[in-house]
């Protein structure tokens, strides 16, 4: 199993998850804004070519969920990817503003 280490940047207008795997020089993200106080918008999921297929989208959402339980934050699915992965997770509802067939 390949090992992803997951950090968080984090701004006041602004941040990311960010996923490394030692020996790849690339970087996957999740890409976020807070619109208000208590939300994020994740806005964008990227993996580059050199990091596909080892699992890498997935544990950037799993650490976002994570980290929303842990902080109490709501997210807005904007991702076609965390949408997606939202829309079949419906035990998730109480960690995003809106239901999993909306568009935000």
């Amino acid at each position: 199993m390949t090992d992803i280490v997951i950090t968080k940047e984090d701004g006041p207008r602004k941040g990311r998850y960010v996923a490394r795997i030692d020996g790849i020089d690339a970087e996957g993200e999740i890409t976020y804004t807070h619109p208000r106080a208590g939300v994020i918008s994740a806005n964008h999921t990227g993996v580059p070519e050199a990091m596909g297929g080892q699992g890498v989208a997935r544990a950037l959402l799993d650490f976002m969920l994570e980290d929303a339980r842990t902080n109490g934050f709501k997210i807005i699915p904007v991702c076609p990817y965390v949408r997606g992965q939202y829309a079949k997770h419906p035990e998730w509802a109480n960690l995003f503003t809106i239901g999993p067939g909306e568009i935000p």
